[in-house]
């Protein structure tokens, strides 16, 4: 009955996966139906702002657990519907709840096993997880902060390297906003583009003048953690 226990919070997140993909609702999950369902869904929150917010954020926290594509079209969605600022905030929130929920849920399931396994295979999980162990806040923060890393491997990899759920946290809830904003500002006046039947250019992330800025900040983040790595073991050694 214990190991059972100890699954059941992963044995959660893919039961309702498996129903999630079998309701077929992920079809809503474009910029069609987001165009559609466009004035049925403000004239919603006109009368139901907070109801409308809060079941914004379940949605993106439940999406984000169990790891569905199309955070891009949520987060865009969040923008058009609530604006930059308030869709952002939102969307942070979400986010950060989701990340929080599957890394709590693989390290208590899998985190011995699977931790296992990645450091006798060795790649790219493995590289993570020992980044992370050797310094959790400072390179999940910038693995936020550079929109390279898939999410989800940086949740599973913190998971398995067991980092302290508060620098964890902190660190993705800071991390995702420069990135999250950006969406949700494109969004925000993505009315006129699915007027036009045009798809928004979510490749402005990686333009240089968005994803410059975004690299410094993980770079210096990632210098700072290497600093902090190395003058901590230049201290054991004396």
């Amino acid at each position: 009955m214990a190991g059972f226990k100890k699954y059941l919070p992963l044995i959660l997140l893919a039961v309702v996966l498996v129903l999630v993909l079998a309701s077929g609702v992920t079809k809503y999950l474009g910029l069609s139906a987001l165009k559609e369902n466009g004035a049925v869904l403000r004239a919603f929150i006109a009368e139901n702002a907070v109801l409308a917010l809060l079941i914004y954020v379940a949605i993106y926290t439940l999406a984000t657990a169990i790891s569905i594509p199309g955070a891009a079209i949520l987060t865009l969605a969040g923008g058009y519907l609530f604006g930059t600022w308030v869709g952002g905030i939102a969307t942070v929130i979400g986010a950060t709840a989701g990340a929080v929920l599957i890394f709590y849920a693989v390290r208590t399931s899998l985190g011995a096993s699977l931790r296992a396994r990645a450091e006798a295979s060795g790649g790219r999980l493995k590289a993570v997880i020992d980044g992370v162990r050797e310094g959790a806040f400072g390179y999940i923060l910038t693995l936020r902060l550079i929109p390279l890393a898939p999410f989800w491997l940086v949740n599973v990899a913190a998971a398995l390297a067991h980092a302290p759920l508060g620098a964890y946290t902190l660190a993705t809830f800071i991390g995702i906003i420069p990135g999250t904003f950006i969406f949700c500002g494109i969004g925000a006046g993505i009315g006129d583009v699915l007027a036009r039947d045009e798809a928004p250019d979510l490749g402005i992330i990686f333009e240089p003048k968005v994803f410059v800025p975004l690299l410094a900040l993980g770079l210096l983040t990632l210098g700072t953690t290497l600093y902090q790595r190395f003058a901590k073991r230049k201290g054991e050694k004396a």
